[in-house]
């Protein structure tokens, strides 16, 4: 009985770390006497300061910040441009760092702050070791030891592949898989880059969710999760797909009617891919397009509009607004929209065109270049 009482005092103190919503960091940088150090967040894909501090004569400085509970945060501390420690930190965590100004440190007080600086040493060993053998490859003397680096490389990466996948399979309720499954290697090679790796992340976000169901890191991984999943099953789709010179869009109209680009019976097709979000392209609409649909509608033109607009009474609204006489949908996934890659967008609007059900490969940037092309097509 007297061993549970003394447990009560302990238990309170937690209680009332996590009743505040804290956490507090206890920095040691080696030789760093009346230093700044920068403190950061991360928020999604980018970071935010959150305060410089300096430390004491002895390199040593305290920090408490607000955490909520339930909703750990990526935090990580700078040195100028040089980042000296990453943490993963909940509410109530009080963590001992111990670092220098080159990134060299060391975490106790948390378990998942192991677990990051861990996660991140690693692949840090990995990427020197990537990008040593593409440079051997690139300037190796001939082709065959050219190929032997690019199998080292490809051994390599299915290694650290694999040992990751163990890794988040094994760590399914930590935050920490988040970043993991983020990691790219060399110029543009993520570590997770099968179609199959969908179903990992939709069962890591189903874990995740059940934890930190408020989690903005976890809402993010959730989309990605979904448009990956979106992508396999596109991918399903085309490997079995009747063969056709374009890529299929199936989208609702704003009756909530499923529209297929393909059952769209028309000579000469205008794919248009635009967002209500930009005024300008909503008067595209009634300055441009629907003075071309009036010439030459009757001849065998026909448009299949496609807005990339998460907020759908938005778009509803310009859509009824106008009147837009043309088939007209809306992907309310908005820029995660799987068709963005299928037809490689990279600015709104876009245009492209089917004739007789083939891709039209032709320039068309602006209205003098859509009416020379109808011309031609349907005379």
């Amino acid at each position: 009985m007297k061993n549970i009482f003394k447990l009560i005092p302990i238990a309170l103190l937690v209680f009332a770390a996590c009743s505040r919503q804290v956490a507090q960091i206890e920095l040691t940088l080696e030789d760093g006497a009346g230093k700044e150090v920068i403190v950061k967040s991360l928020d999604i894909n980018r970071l935010n300061v959150l305060d410089t501090l300096k430390t004491n004569e002895e390199g040593q400085l305290s920090y408490k910040l607000k955490i909520k509970e339930a909703q750990p945060e990526f935090v990580y501390l700078y040195y100028g441009e040089t980042k000296i420690a990453s943490l993963l930190l909940h509410c109530g965590d009080n963590v001992q760092v111990t670092t220098d100004t080159l990134g060299f440190y060391a975490v106790t007080g948390s378990e998942e702050c192991d677990k990051l600086a861990m996660i991140e040493e690693n692949f840090a060993a990995i990427a020197a070791q990537f990008n040593r053998l593409s440079a051997a490859a690139e300037n190796a003397p001939n082709e065959a030891e050219a190929r032997k680096y690019n199998n080292q490389m490809a051994r390599l990466y299915i290694d650290y592949y694999r040992n990751a996948l163990k890794y988040v399979m094994q760590n399914t309720n930590s935050l920490t898989v988040i970043p993991l499954c983020s990691q790219v290697i060399g110029e543009g090679l993520p570590v997770f880059n099968q179609t199959t790796d969908a179903l990992t992340f939709s069962t890591l976000a189903d874990s995740l969710e059940k934890y930190y169901p408020e989690s903005k890191y976890v809402k993010a991984f959730r989309a990605e999760a979904e448009m990956r999943k979106e992508y396999m099953a596109l991918d399903a789709r085309i490997s079995t797909a009747e063969e056709i010179g374009f890529f299929d869009i199936e989208l609702p109209d704003i009756k909530g009617e499923k529209q297929k680009l393909s059952d769209v019976d028309a000579k000469l097709v205008m794919i248009h891919f635009w967002t209500c979000s930009q005024p300008g392209q909503s008067m595209l609409n009634l300055d441009v397009l629907e003075s071309l649909y009036k010439e030459f509608n009757k001849k065998g033109f026909e448009i299949y509009q496609v807005a990339l607009d998460a907020d759908k009474a938005a778009w509803a609204k310009v859509v009824k607004e106008q009147n837009l006489p043309w088939v007209s949908v809306c992907d309310s996934r908005g820029n995660v929209s799987p068709y963005i890659l299928q037809y490689n967008l990279s600015q709104l609007p876009t245009s492209f065109f089917l004739y007789e059900g083939e891709m039209v490969d032709e320039l068309v940037s602006d209205e003098k270049s859509m009416r020379q092309l109808l011309n031609k097509l349907l005379r």
